[in-house]
């Protein structure tokens, strides 16, 4: 395993002991009317036991369970602020509040509160919502407008229905052209086949076309298959490639960079005719924004940060990113950066919610 891939798991690991601690302070506290001693006793210790059992195993990849694992975390997460708020509260009020009340008062919140939030997730990771930008050129004869949509993860969790849905979205939305960078599928093709998917992807349709790219999640080992499925639901995939579309702009694709073999996108747009058309790239990470707005280029499109999916890791993916999320104008360089129409993992967004991005361009 890769030494960053280590020192991630570590920061996790220690974290999640965080985690574990204040809620199981948190959970004996609030069954303490309930619960005996030799109850809250192996309440605790499967508390500590199981998460830990389960990271090891995941980490080791003696038994993976990376599903499991994020919503086990995601959970502790969630309860771990809970706690720490409601015991803040509950020390601020103490001296105005008696602690009968009090202590009632919390005991029904805390539940409460953890509900609200796993609703709250599962609510933006099914119900998107359309977010619209315009910007001007005058490279581009006419009008344009982008259909945006990246990381669907098409797999177990989220399939037919949701392109069904988006097919909808954009035709309602009247798009001229729908750009797909990357994350199309959620590792393989297994689940996109076992429920034929093909016929409610190929829905997704637009007057200029569906151009794609492949990304990170679509590089762990089945991209021939997953290349194969796009091309057969009607979609152009581009890799180090460029079409000249309705005679007036350019669309470039790139895979993700775990392609090992993809041009480094200098020598990509020297490859293409010096005519002034207006250039739009494919580009699955928003990792190498400052050194593309130096290039011949106009506009690009990225997915891939999911505006961090679960607060706070949108604090995460904003250091690491310089946009992860929404609209950059570099000296008339265009980045586009959506939080994505699917999620990976587990079906919850806290910070973030599924999107459609609308780009009009217009001289």
């Amino acid at each position: 395993m890769p030494p960053r891939y280590l020192i991630i798991f570590g920061i996790v690991f220690l974290t999640a002991q965080l985690f574990i601690y204040a809620v199981n302070r948190g959970l004996k506290w609030q069954l303490k009317p309930y619960l005996g001693k030799k109850c809250g006793l192996a309440m605790s210790l499967g508390l500590w036991i199981v998460p830990n059992v389960l990271m090891l195993l995941t980490m080791s990849r003696i038994f993976p369970l990376y599903r499991l694992n994020a919503f086990i975390l995601f959970v502790l997460a969630y309860a771990f602020m809970i706690t720490v708020g409601l015991w803040i509260v509950r020390l601020s009020l103490r001296k105005f509040v008696s602690e009968v009340r009090l202590a009632a008062a919390v005991r029904l919140t805390a539940p409460l509160m953890l509900a609200a939030v796993v609703g709250l997730g599962l609510y933006n990771a099914y119900t998107p919502y359309v977010k619209h930008y315009a910007i001007q050129s005058e490279k581009l004869q006419g009008s344009l407008r982008i259909g945006l949509v990246s990381d669907l993860h098409l797999g177990e969790w989220f399939g037919a229905k949701q392109l069904d849905k988006l097919a909808t979205v954009l035709q309602q939305q009247q798009v001229d052209i729908i750009l797909l960078p990357g994350d199309i599928m959620d590792d393989n093709v297994e689940s996109y086949l076992a429920d034929n998917m093909q016929p409610h992807l190929q829905a997704i349709k637009a007057p200029l076309g569906v151009y794609a790219t492949l990304g990170n999640h679509d590089f762990f080992g089945a991209q021939q298959q997953i290349y194969q499925e796009l091309v057969k639901a009607g979609i152009t995939v581009l890799a180090d490639e460029a079409v000249l579309i309705d005679n007036r702009f350019v669309v470039v694709g790139r895979n993700d960079r775990l392609d090992k073999q993809r041009l480094p996108l200098d020598k990509l747009l020297a490859q293409l005719p010096d005519d002034n058309r207006f250039r739009i790239l494919l580009d699955h990470r928003p990792d190498e924004i400052l050194e593309n707005a130096a290039l011949p280029l106009d506009l690009q499109v990225s997915g891939h940060a999911h505006k961090g999916q679960i607060f706070p890791a949108n604090l995460i993916t904003g250091l690491l990113y310089p946009l992860d999320h929404g609209y950059l104008n570099l000296n008339e360089h265009h980045f586009f950066v959506t939080s994505g129409y699917g999620f990976w993992g587990i079906p919850f967004r806290i910070g973030s919610q599924s999107e459609v991005m609308i780009i009009d361009i217009n001289r």
